[in-house]
């Protein structure tokens, strides 16, 4: 079984922008999401995946991905998921022994912004950044899936 092992941060101020390695445009949808899993299409990189994750809360998760053709993620972006699509762009930052992932969102959730960190063991240390703020991994308000349908935008206050 896949194991996704990962912890999720707000972010505390912009320096970690000067230590930005790459970024990639992301465009993502949800052909399905409840308590039990959620089944998403992404764009990447130029490439299509189909993703299937467990609905456990917390830091560890079941999750399966596979490549798919990029004109049929297309189609299925288009024409089968859930509205609204999240579009994002994820900078990678390597620091201490891990890498970063920070999620800057667009549309509508336009403003948020996520650092995450995917560990090998649940019991793994980290270094973490100065640029990091309150951990969200067990709220369920920064999961994509929950984003999807409640839009960062829409939240009485956008700032968590």
């Amino acid at each position: 079984m896949a194991t996704e092992i990962e912890h999720k941060f707000l972010i505390r101020d912009e320096r970690w922008r000067q230590q930005v390695e790459r970024s990639a445009w992301m465009r993502q949808g949800y052909l399905t999401s409840d308590a039990r899993c959620s089944v998403r299409v992404r764009i990447a990189d130029g490439q299509g995946f189909l993703n299937l994750k467990s609905g456990t809360l917390g830091i560890q998760r079941s999750e399966y991905e596979y490549p798919i053709p990029l004109r049929d993620a297309e189609e299925i972006l288009d024409t089968l998921c859930e509205k609204p699509l999240l579009e994002k762009t994820r900078h990678f930052i390597h620091f201490g022994a891990h890498l970063w992932e920070i999620d800057e969102f667009a549309g509508d959730n336009a403003g948020l912004i996520v650092a995450e960190i995917e560990l090998n063991h649940p019991d793994e240390p980290f270094a973490r950044p100065d640029w990091i703020g309150k951990e969200v991994s067990h709220d369920i308000r920064y999961y994509n899936s929950q984003l999807a349908r409640h839009p960062y935008t829409t939240w009485s206050c956008a700032n968590g």
